[in-house]
């Protein structure tokens, strides 16, 4: 059992940039590799980027690859999702997610959620 708050949304102009966290509590952190999805109004929740167990290895969706960063602090309990360059399009409720699987990509694939954190890019 894990519990996940995301924190750090917030409005900015195009081009700025925003660091989201998700503090996680409940059953060992280090234990699943995470993920960062977003919807926006309108659309699927989509994936953006994972991060392994051990915190070296990420992927990202090809939209924000080059952008966004993300990176785990096991020993706090949390991950974060470093967004730069941002665009209006990258508009959405952000969520974290905690997976059993490595390399997971899809909704049914994480077990543990969020309850989001908006993200507002103007141009």
């Amino acid at each position: 059992q894990v519990q996940l708050v995301e924190s750090g949304g917030g409005s900015v102009q195009a081009g700025g940039s925003l660091r989201l966290s998700c503090a996680a509590s409940g059953r060992t952190f280090s234990s699943y590799a995470m993920g960062w999805f977003r919807q926006a109004p309108g659309k699927e929740r989509e994936f953006v980027g994972g991060i392994s167990r051990p915190g070296i290895v990420t992927y990202y969706t090809d939209s924000v690859r080059g952008r966004f960063t993300a990176s785990r602090d096991n020993a706090k309990n949390t991950v974060y999702l470093q967004m730069n360059s941002l665009k209006p399009e990258d508009t959405a409720a952000y969520y974290c997610a905690a997976s059993s699987r490595s390399g997971a990509r899809e909704v049914g694939e994480y077990t543990y959620w969020g309850q989001g954190t908006q993200v507002t890019v103007s141009s």
